[in-house]
C-alpha cells in the first residue's frame, strides 16, 4: 500500500476518548513512526497495529541500509577506478558483445566448437571456465614412441589440417603421422532434450599405409576431458568395458546441466584410464607421458594405470586397438531423467553419425560453390586447396580468456611489484594465423582473416570483430597480440609477452568494415543482415572513433598529414636496421636512424583507409545527423595526390618512399669481446660509416606500393604507369610465383637483420600484400584510362602465378605456408599458416576489397 493509502486509512479512525493527552502529544511528535498507544480491551487490535508499525520501521531501515551499502560500494568503485592506470582501464561504453544479436540462439549455436587451435584436435565451450576435450595419440618415429597432442613442427607430421569446416557444427580433418593416417570428424547437434549448446560427437578413423613391424600394427589413442573450474569428474566405472556399458564419464555443470560421455565402436578395443587432479591443463601431454613411462618401467605395459585420484578434474581414456580402427565418442548434455539419452547417443554414433557427416559434407560443398563460384574457373586440384583454405581458417578459430600483460608506460607514476600491469579479464573469439606457431589473436592479421570469413558467415565475422573492439581501452588502444590464458602463454617466448601501449598495429579491421558498408550500399545483404550490420556499427562507432583518435594523436608526425610507427629502437647496436614490429612488416627497411622526423608511407595510407571508412560508416548510420568529427576532411587531406607526392614521391625512380634520418652506409661487422681471461665472445654489431641525413629512404618494396594499393593515384596519371613498371620488372618485384616484398636492387635485399634474424620482409612473397596489390590491379584494369590494358595483363599473369604456386606447394607439402621463396617458389616460414595465406581463395574467386 502506498503512503497515501496509509494516510487515508488513518483519517477514517476517530480518536478514542480514553487516549491520554501525553499519548496524543507523543503521536503528534512522532508522525513518521505511526505508533499509537491505545487503551482498549481489544489487545489483538493493538498488537496488530504495533506489528504493522514495527514492520514499517524495519522496512525503512533496510531501505536506508541498502542505499548506504550501494552508495559506499559506488564510491569504492569510483576510487578504485581513479587508482587504476588508464592503460588497463576499459573503454567506458556499452560492450558490443552485449547487443541482442549476439545473445539467444546465436550465442548458444556457437557455444561448443573446436576452439583449441593449438592442439591437433580439441573442443571447448565459449565460456571462461569450460569443460575441455581433446585427443592425443602415440606416434612412432625411429622405433620410439612420442606423444602427439600440441601442434608442433618437431612431430614431423606429413600433413594435417581441416579439409572441411563450416565454423559452427561440422568439421573434417586429416592428419598423416609417418605411415598412419588419422581422420577426425566433429559434429554438433541440438535436440529438444539437449542441454544448453546441444550435444556433440567425434569420429576417429585410423588407417595404416603398409606397416610391417608388430609394434606398429596397434594404435594408442588418448581422449580426455578436463574441468577448467576444478570440479571433479565422475568415472563411468572402475573397469571400462564399452561393449557392456559405453559410459566413460559423467558430471554436471550449471550451464549445460547433467552430461555424459560415451564411447561407441564395433572394433575390439581395450580401454584404460587415469584420473588426475591439477589446476592446469597446458602440461597435460607431460602428465600422460609420465604415467605411461611409469607403467612401462614397473610393469612393462604401455597403458594407463586405471587409477582415479580423489576429486580428479581430468580424465584421460586410453583407447587401444588394431589398425584399421574406427570409434565414435559422444557427448550428451541435459542428461537427466526422461531426456532420451540412449536414443540421442544412437543418433550420434554408427550409421546415423555416418549419414549426418555425409550430409554436412554435401552442405559444405554446396555452400562453398555458392560463396566462391570456382567450378567454371579452376581445376579440381585448385578447388581442393580452396576448400582447405576456408576449412582451416574456420577450424582455426579459437576462444581465449585471460589477462594481457602490459608493460608499464614510460613517464607514468604507476607503481607495480612486477614490470607489467594486467589488462582486465577478457574473452576473445578469433581466428589465428597458424596453429603450431601463432595459435592466438593478432590484430593486423585479423582484418585479413575477416575478408574471407564474412563472405562465408557474416554473423561469425561480426562476432569476432566485436570481441576485438571490446578489448579497446579508455585511450583507444588495442593490444596488438592477445596472449590470454595459461595455454596461450605456454606457446610464447617471454620476450614477446609484454604489450606496449605506445605501439600500434595496422588497423586492418577497417578493411572488413568497409566491405560491409559497401555491401549494404550495393544490396549484397538481406534486410535482416543489413539491419544487424547497422546495429553493430552504431554500437561500435564510439569505439572506432576512439581507436581512430588514438592513431591520429599518438602516431602523428611532425608535418601535417604525416604519421610514423612508434616503437623503433634508436639505441640498438645489433640490428642492421631497427625493426618496426608495430607496422606488421617487422624488418622491412626504414630510416636507418629512428627519429620523430620519420614519415611512414604505409601508416599514412592505413589512416586514409580508416578515415574513409569512418566517414562511410557515419554517413550510413547517422544519415543527416552526422557526429561532430569531420572524417571526410581527413580523408580528403590524406588522399590529396599533390601533397602525397611532395612528401613521399621520388621522381628519379618513379617510386614512393618513407622519409627519415637515413644513410645507406650501415653494415653488420664481427666484434670480439674478451670475457674473463680465457674466453673471447664474437658478435655481430652495427657499424655506421656515414652521418645520416633527412631524406627519402630509397627501398622499393611493398611499402612503396601502398599509394597504389589505396588507389590514390589517378587512373590517367603517368605515375600509375611507373607503378605498373615497378610491379612487372623482374629485377625489382616480379617473380614467377608472386611479387617479392623487397626489390632485388635494395641494399637490404635478403640481408640478415641480426646474427639470429634471417630476412623476413626483405624478399619473400607474402599473400596478404599480393592480394591487396591484385585488388588494385583489378580496379585499374576496369577504370577508364590509358593504362587499363597494361593493368589487366599484369593482373591476369600475377593471379595465375600466385594460384599455381600455392596449389603446387600444397599438393607437394600438404600445407599452406607463411611466405614463399622468391627464387623457387617454395613455402617458407611457418607451415600450416592458414591465416592470410588463405586469401588465395579470394584470389581464386576474384573477390576483392573496394575503396
Amino acid at each position: 500500500m502506498t503512503g497515501g493509502g496509509r494516510r487515508s486509512a488513518r483519517s477514517r479512525t476517530k480518536p478514542s476518548s480514553d487516549v491520554n493527552e501525553d499519548d496524543d502529544a507523543f503521536n503528534k511528535a512522532k508522525p513518521i513512526s505511526k505508533l499509537r498507544r491505545v487503551k482498549t480491551k481489544d489487545h489483538g487490535t493493538a498488537l496488530r497495529i504495533l506489528n504493522a508499525d514495527l514492520k514499517i520501521i524495519l522496512g525503512f531501515g533496510i531501505i536506508a541500509a541498502l542505499i548506504i551499502f550501494f552508495l559506499v560500494n559506488h564510491l569504492i568503485s569510483i576510487a578504485e577506478e581513479a587508482r587504476r592506470p588508464r592503460v588497463v582501464t576499459p573503454f567506458p561504453a556499452p560492450r558490443i558483445m552485449d547487443l541482442p544479436q549476439f545473445q539467444g540462439e546465436h550465442k548458444e549455436s556457437l557455444y561448443w566448437g573446436t576452439y583449441r587451435p593449438h592442439v591437433y584436435f580439441g573442443i571447448r565451450a565459449r565460456t571462461p571456465l569450460s569443460l575441455v576435450a581433446g585427443l592425443m595419440w602415440l606416434g612412432v618415429k625411429d622405433g620410439r614412441y612420442f606423444i602427439r597432442h600440441i601442434c608442433q613442427d618437431s612431430d614431423d607430421l606429413s600433413t594435417y589440417g581441416w579439409t572441411s569446416h563450416n565454423g559452427r557444427d561440422f568439421g573434417h580433418q586429416v592428419l598423416v603421422d609417418q605411415d598412419m593416417t588419422l581422420a577426425t570428424s566433429f559434429l554438433k547437434y541440438k535436440e529438444d532434450d539437449s542441454g544448453y549448446g546441444g550435444d556433440w560427437a567425434v569420429r576417429i578413423n585410423v588407417q595404416n599405409q603398409g606397416w610391417n613391424e608388430e609394434m606398429q600394427k596397434n594404435v594408442h589413442l588418448f581422449f580426455y576431458l578436463a574441468e577448467e573450474d576444478g570440479n571433479a569428474l565422475s568415472l563411468g566405472g572402475d573397469i571400462l568395458d564399452i561393449h557392456e556399458n559405453s559410459l566413460l564419464a559423467s558430471g554436471s555443470r550449471t550451464d549445460i546441466g547433467e552430461w555424459q560421455l560415451h564411447l561407441k565402436s564395433k572394433a575390439d578395443l581395450e580401454v584404460h584410464y587415469s584420473g588426475l587432479r591439477t589446476p592446469h591443463i597446458h602440461n597435460l601431454s607431460d602428465l600422460v607421458q609420465e604415467n605411461l613411462a611409469s607403467q612401462l618401467i614397473r610393469f612393462n605395459r604401455l597403458q594407463l594405470p586405471d587409477i582415479y585420484q580423489s576429486s580428479s578434474n581430468i580424465l584421460v581414456f586410453q583407447i587401444s586397438g588394431r589398425i584399421p580402427l574406427e570409434t565414435d565418442i559422444v557427448f550428451v548434455s541435459g542428461a537427466g531423467e526422461n531426456s532420451r539419452v540412449e536414443e540421442r547417443i544412437s543418433n550420434l554414433a554408427g550409421v546415423s553419425l555416418t549419414n549426418q557427416l555425409n550430409k554436412k559434407q554435401r552442405e559444405f560443398d554446396v555452400k562453398f560453390e555458392s560463396c566462391f563460384q570456382l567450378a567454371d574457373k579452376l581445376d579440381s586440384n585448385s578447388i581442393h586447396v580452396g576448400k582447405a583454405a576456408i576449412g582451416n581458417m574456420l577450424g582455426g578459430i579459437g576462444y581465449f580468456y585471460g589477462q594481457s600483460k602490459i608493460s608499464i608506460p614510460k613517464n607514468s607514476n604507476v607503481k607495480s611489484h612486477d614490470d607489467f600491469l594486467l589488462y582486465w579479464p577478457a574473452e576473445l573469439y578469433t581466428a589465428v594465423p597458424s596453429r603450431p606457431f601463432f595459435p592466438r589473436g593478432f590484430l593486423w592479421d585479423e582484418g585479413f582473416h575477416q575478408l574471407l570469413i564474412w563472405r562465408w558467415d557474416l554473423h561469425i565475422s561480426l562476432d569476432i570483430v566485436g570481441h576485438w573492439l571490446d578489448l579497446i581501452n579508455i585511450d583507444g588502444w588495442i593490444p596488438r597480440e592477445q596472449i590470454l590464458g595459461a595455454e596461450a602463454l605456454s606457446k610464447v617466448p617471454a620476450e614477446f609477452v609484454l604489450q606496449h601501449s605506445s605501439n600500434g598495429n595496422p588497423p586492418t579491421l577497417f578493411l572488413v568494415l568497409r566491405d560491409l558498408v559497401n555491401g549494404i550500399k550495393k544490396n549484397k545483404f538481406t534486410a535482416s543482415e543489413s539491419s544487424e550490420i547497422i546495429s553493430f556499427l552504431q554500437q561500435a562507432f564510439v569505439r572506432l572513433e576512439a581507436w581512430f583518435q588514438w592513431f591520429n594523436t599518438t602516431q602523428l608526425g611532425k608535418d601535417v598529414g604525416s604519421y610514423y610507427w612508434h616503437g623503433r629502437d634508436n639505441l640498438t647496436i645489433r640490428e642492421l636496421n631497427p625493426k618496426t614490429l608495430s607496422s606488421g612488416l617487422d624488418d622491412y627497411p626504414r630510416a636507418s636512424h629512428p627519429t620523430e622526423d620519420e614519415r611512414h608511407l604505409d601508416l599514412r595510407c592505413w589512416m586514409l583507409l580508416a578515415a574513409d571508412c569512418m566517414n562511410s560508416v557515419a554517413e550510413l548510420i547517422w544519415k543527416e545527423n552526422k557526429p561532430g568529427k569531420d572524417y571526410a576532411s581527413t580523408s580528403n587531406l590524406l588522399s590529396d595526390f599533390d601533397t602525397l607526392n611532395q612528401m613521399h614521391f621520388d621522381h628519379a625512380s618513379g617510386a614512393y618512399f618513407d622519409f627519415g634520418n637515413h644513410t645507406e652506409k650501415v653494415r653488420l661487422s664481427w666484434k670480439e669481446n674478451m670475457i674473463g681471461n680465457n674466453y673471447v665472445n664474437r658478435e655481430l654489431v652495427r657499424e655506421v660509416l656515414e652521418r645520416p641525413e633527412l631524406k627519402l629512404v630509397p627501398h622499393v618494396g611493398y611499402v612503396s606500393l601502398f599509394p597504389f594499393m589505396t588507389r590514390i593515384i589517378p587512373s590517367e596519371s603517368w605515375i600509375l604507369e611507373k607503378q605498373l613498371d615497378l610491379i612487372s620488372n623482374r629485377s625489382i618485384l616480379w617473380t614467377n610465383y608472386g611479387l617479392r616484398s623487397l626489390s632485388k636492387t635494395s641494399s637490404m635485399y635478403m640481408k640478415r637483420n641480426t646474427e639470429h634474424d634471417a630476412p623476413y620482409w626483405r624478399g619473400p612473397i607474402w599473400m596478404n600484400m599480393n592480394y591487396m596489390i591484385l585488388s588494385s590491379l583489378r580496379h585499374y584494369s576496369l577504370e577508364n584510362g590509358p593504362y587499363r590494358d597494361k593493368a589487366r595483363a599484369i593482373y591476369e599473369e600475377l593471379r595465375d602465378n600466385l594460384i599455381r604456386n600455392v596449389v603446387q606447394n600444397y599438393h607437394q607439402t600438404g600445407f599452406l605456408w607463411e611466405q614463399y621463396d622468391q627464387k623457387q617458389g617454395k613455402g617458407k616460414g611457418a607451415r600450416v599458416f592458414t591465416g592470410w595465406t588463405s586469401l588465395v581463395l579470394l584470389i581464386m574467386a576474384e573477390a576483392y576489397n573496394e575503396m
